[in-house]
């Protein structure tokens, strides 16, 4: 089944199909390998740019916390600072309290100025809830607990990215809280980053690759702060389970993680989209340079197929062409030297075929002409009219009249049908001539049977082939009819022809002894009428009207017979193939 359908594709479309192929599939093998190694550099690139940022994130971000835990160290354990508080907290005099605080604000503000990432500064009373010696403004209730948790130890706590308690600003910092380490009070260090301590990180306005996002996780895997909340809720797991995987893709983002000396863990997040944006601007590239490729491909696949399928064509229509020998010849060329002289060669082969086949056609007709001469002459026409002449006037001088009736008919008879070919006869002449010979039949025969003739006028002057009618209505006398007999001969002028019809109620005929009257071949063919019957009737059917003049026989054994002649008239009619069925062929 596929070799047939293979072998049903037209040359255009096998054309087309190979020069697809062959020029296609070195481009599609180079366009997957370029695909797949600049996928690979792409992929390495973006992923490497990630994880180089996300470390150099983490490295800022653990500085400033290793800051702010430098400056908690030198103010919690027992540096100069704590020494001045334990001597307010034991100060009774207003004065010396004043210049002790003084004293205090004065180290925390060098500090400060001396370490510009630190922000917000100040001691925390958990008991009393309350917090003294703050360096800025502190914006509303001061509420520890409430702060993300980074990582949890016994003397610090860091705290995630939150909004600044300095009131002097409104930013997300870090922090710390550290105990105290004084005996005789439980107090806190809580410490800020600084201004733009963490500003690159933090500010998404700020960054070079706007699309990637920041996420905070805690020792234990819980987000603490998430930039992309609608995927990465706070409070909830980071999805990815194994905590020495660094990178993987989940829910629509790709994301790369650094885990801080503390255990704290930082994650970049990208859209998968947005980490694609490269590859796929790289893709729709060579998209469109593939359907170029296609269209030039396209086009010259067309040009193939015009300057070769279109000379095949006008060969097509040259062999076409040589079963029609009234079509004109094709002059037209196809400005391809080797086309151009093989279609000059089918043209003259085309010339000469349809001159043999006129030459052949000649000889036929003349051949076909000298046969029903030859049969039309097998009797002496002069040697027999002269002797009828001779009996006709011995019947009349001895007063037969029956016998001078009946060789008057045929010597009319005679006259008719022996006459020479290139004579002309019309319609009337045939009936004419059909009324002598069922004369003459009646007279012959010792049996009665009627006739009956049905002649249109208007075709009475029509051109007839001589003896046309008589070997038909010899055919219906010669098969059955007999007593009570009856023939009837009808001609009707129609808009396609000359319909004449016979038709008797005699004993029919079977269809193989119609096919053998109708066969030249067969000896039945010589017993009707005068030795020429239905043979004369085809050869002069065909030598004057060629293949335009139908004849068809129905007859049925018992039930008669019935013989449809349709002849054409001027225009010609076209005509069927006789057929030894009784049907024309369609």
């Amino acid at each position: 089944m596929p070799t047939i359908r293979l072998n049903n594709v037209t040359f255009k479309n096998r054309i087309i199909v190979i020069f697809l192929i062959s020029s296609l599939t070195p481009f599609i093998c180079l366009g997957f390998l370029s695909f797949y190694t600049i996928d690979s550099i792409i992929g390495n690139k973006v992923e490497g740019a990630l994880q180089s940022n996300l470390k150099q994130d983490l490295l800022t971000l653990e500085n400033a916390l290793n800051n702010m835990n430098h400056v908690s160290q030198q103010l919690a354990y027992g540096g100069g600072t704590i020494k001045l508080i334990e001597q307010l907290a034991a100060e009774q005099e207003k004065y010396e309290q004043l210049r002790l605080l003084g004293e205090i604000k004065a180290e925390l503000n060098n500090i400060t100025f001396s370490n510009p990432n630190i922000g917000l500064l100040m001691y925390y009373a958990p008991e009393t809830r309350e917090y003294s010696f703050e360096n800025f403004a502190v914006r509303g209730d001061f509420q520890p607990e409430r702060l993300p948790v980074l990582a949890h130890y016994p003397e610090i706590t860091y705290y995630g990215p939150h909004l600044s308690y300095n009131g002097s600003i409104n930013q997300y910092v870090f922090s710390i809280m550290r105990k105290v380490n004084m005996p005789d009070q439980d107090l806190y260090l809580y410490i800020e980053s600084g201004r733009n301590a963490i500003t690159s990180l933090f500010a998404p306005q700020n960054r070079k690759e706007s699309s990637r996002r920041l996420l905070l996780l805690d020792d234990t895997g819980k987000i603490t702060f998430s930039e992309v909340s609608e995927a990465f809720a706070e409070n909830g797991m980071f999805p990815e389970a194994n905590p020495k995987t660094q990178s993987g893709y989940s829910k629509g983002y790709f994301w790369n993680k650094e885990v801080s000396n503390q255990g704290w863990s930082i994650v970049s997040v990208v859209p998968e989209g947005e980490l694609n944006k490269e590859r796929n601007r790289w893709l729709i590239q060579i998209l469109g340079i593939f359907l170029l490729f296609i269209v030039v491909v396209l086009l010259i696949a067309w040009l193939l197929w015009k300057m070769v399928y279109r000379p095949l064509d006008k060969f097509h229509r040259e062999i076409k062409s040589l079963i029609h020998s009234e079509e004109r010849e094709h002059t037209e060329m196809t400005h391809i030297p080797e086309f151009d002289y093989l279609l000059y060669q089918t043209r003259s082969m085309k010339r000469k075929i349809w001159g043999l086949y006129e030459e052949i056609e000649q000889k036929e007709k003349r051949r076909a002409d000298l046969e029903v001469e030859k049969l039309l002459y097998q009797i002496n026409p002069h040697f027999l009219m002269n002797t009828l002449d001779t009996v006709h006037w011995l019947a009349l001088m001895n007063g037969q009249k029956e016998i001078d009736k009946l060789v008057l008919s045929l010597n009319k008879l005679l006259y008719y049908n022996l006459g020479k070919m290139g004579e002309t006869s019309t319609i009337g002449d045939e009936i004419e001539a059909l009324k002598e010979y069922l004369q003459l039949q009646q007279i012959r025969y010792d049996f009665q049977f009627d006739v009956d003739i049905d002649v249109d006028e208007q075709s009475l002057g029509l051109p007839s082939p001589r003896f046309l009618l008589q070997p038909m209505v010899e055919n219906a006398l010669y098969h059955g009819v007999s007593d009570d007999g009856y023939i009837y001969v009808g001609v009707a002028l129609q808009e396609d022809g000359l319909q004449i019809t016979i038709q008797d109620n005699g004993a029919g005929m079977s269809k193989e002894m119609i096919a053998q009257l109708l066969d030249e071949n067969t000896e039945e063919s010589h017993k009707v009428g005068m030795g020429i019957g239905m043979k004369y009737v085809k050869r002069i059917l065909k030598a004057n009207y060629g293949e335009e003049a139908r004849l068809h026989i129905r007859s049925e054994v018992g039930k008669g017979t019935v013989v449809s002649l349709r002849l054409p008239v001027s225009p010609p009619a076209a005509a069927l193939p006789i057929t030894s069925e009784g049907e024309p062929k369609e």
